[in-house]
């Protein structure tokens, strides 16, 4: 039985790191992928694990550890030294002391195997078939958007959520968003389901809650990190404490699916306009109150968003880009 391993911080794990493995698998009956994690770095090492784990969670000959160090201690393993390559190979043999086989992309590979006295396999050392570098991940997520395995995604989507009463513009404004970004929308999922806000009934908002989640976590996977989202599960609970004068119980995951870094308002403070199916204009403005009451109960912070419709986009897009120079720390 061969046994192999693989090493790396995949910080964070991509399409290249994803290659790899499989080609360690053809070369193996039995692979383990060590995740080496400082403590200078700010994506643990479990989540980074977990990214693994999920895809290649139908391979059965496959386990992901997680070795976590100090940088005081330990020198970083992505250098290629001979020094470097004897202190980790030392503390591999403790982790593997029975595997053959060291698959690698790194001119490190054979320095660490040859202290282990095993073999070692070159995979793609030019990255010809992904010419990309984790490092260059971090540094530009939009550009590399593309690079990241599906499992990865959720963690460094930047999701923006459009909240407010009837008749605020929300749809119109996260269209608008999405054309100025060039990025993923998620649409409301109770205009669709519900057609008129005054003939509709409490399980019809577990129905929306359910699609919204689920529109959410295929935008997540689309084609760029920023996600704008019309409406989110705060807004379908108010509706039923204002409708029913009952909560709305939903699992842990449509909270997570709707989870965002940042929450704009739109303030009830232009112009109502009732197309036939909202609710009246003061029925509206109590809504109002009973969104903000929810919101307040479930502790999100939201900015709020007023005056005119060309100021409304200005002050959106001022905010999101905020966001986008200062980064995503991630919501997983």
């Amino acid at each position: 039985m061969i046994k192999a391993f693989v090493f790396g911080k995949f910080y964070p794990f991509h399409k290249g790191h994803e290659a790899m493995i499989n080609f360690a698998l053809s070369k193996c009956d039995f692979l383990s992928v060590l995740v080496c994690s400082s403590d200078k770095e700010n994506i643990s090492g479990e989540i980074r694990s977990s990214w693994i784990r999920k895809t290649f969670e139908k391979i059965p000959n496959v386990e992901v550890r997680v070795f976590d160090y100090l940088e005081s201690e330990l020198p970083n393993t992505s250098v290629t030294s001979v020094s470097v390559s004897e202190v980790w190979a030392k503390i591999f043999q403790k982790q593997f002391p029975d595997y053959s086989l060291l698959i690698t992309s790194e001119d490190y590979g054979s320095l660490v195997a040859n202290y282990m006295n095993i073999e070692h396999i070159a995979f793609d050392k030019p990255r010809s078939n992904f010419p990309v570098s984790a490092t260059a991940v971090r540094n530009d997520i939009f550009k590399n958007w593309q690079i990241l395995p599906d499992s990865v995604k959720p963690y460094f989507t930047i999701k923006i959520v459009l909240l407010g009463t009837e008749s605020t513009g929300k749809t119109t404004l996260s269209e608008r968003l999405k054309n100025h970004f060039k990025c993923s929308l998620v649409s409301e999922a109770g205009r669709d389901l519900i057609a008129d806000s005054n003939e509709f009934c409490y399980e019809d908002l577990h129905l929306v809650a359910n699609e919204h989640a689920r529109r959410i976590n295929l935008a997540v996977l689309a084609d760029s990190p920023l996600v704008i989202i019309d409406t989110d599960i705060h807004i379908t609970k108010s509706y039923s404490m204002f409708c029913f004068g009952k909560e709305l119980e939903v699992a842990p995951e449509i909270y997570k699916a709707n989870k965002a870094n940042l929450y704009l308002y739109l303030n009830n403070d232009v112009e109502y306009f009732q197309d036939g199916t909202r609710l009246s204009e003061a029925e509206r403005d109590l809504l109002d109150a009973s969104h903000r009451k929810v919101l307040s109960a479930h502790e999100i912070e939201v900015v709020e968003i007023s005056g005119g419709w060309e100021e409304r986009f200005e002050r959106a897009v001022e905010c999101i880009n905020e966001i986008l120079i200062y980064g995503n720390e991630g919501l997983d």
